[in-house]
């Protein structure tokens, strides 16, 4: 099984509003950058758009180690999620799960690959993940005037 690295980051320019996520892909001593955006979504959302185009864009199974500023992402998957499919997508106070879709997503994406997370704090030097915070705010700018 292939060992992959991925880095990930969404940004919102105003929250609601358009935003971006990128994912950058290192295998093998090479690396592929991934993107896209919405002209209309929420920071939280393209935090896990970034994780699901990573996962997504790799071809077969893999062995990921995932990294993402995003407790949200990192802490959904980890915890949230079974406790969430456990009650039938409800939150504990009985109330739909936000960003349903996406987690259910990121869920199936996660299920064929052996992936591990790691959280770093964002923009904080960290050089993989300035490079994806710096596509994921390229790709919301495209998004203005988009809707």
């Amino acid at each position: 099984m292939s060992e992959v690295e991925a880095f990930t980051d969404g940004a919102c320019l105003g929250n609601p509003g358009p935003g971006g996520w990128a994912a950058l892909l290192r295998a093998k001593g090479s690396e592929r950058m991934v993107a896209g955006g919405d002209p209309a979504t929420t920071n939280n959302r393209m935090e896990l758009m970034a994780a699901i185009g990573a996962l997504e864009a790799l071809k077969r199974p893999c062995q990921v180690m995932l990294t993402t500023d995003s407790r949200y992402v990192m802490q959904g998957i980890e915890e949230w999620v079974p406790k969430w499919r456990a009650n039938g997508w409800r939150t504990a106070d009985k109330k739909p799960v936000k960003n349903q879709d996406l987690w259910q997503r990121l869920s199936a994406a996660v299920s064929t690959h052996q992936v591990r997370w790691k959280w770093v704090k964002g923009h904080n030097g960290h050089v993989e993940n300035e490079r994806v915070d710096q596509a994921a705010r390229e790709q919301a700018e495209l998004m203005k005037g988009a809707a």
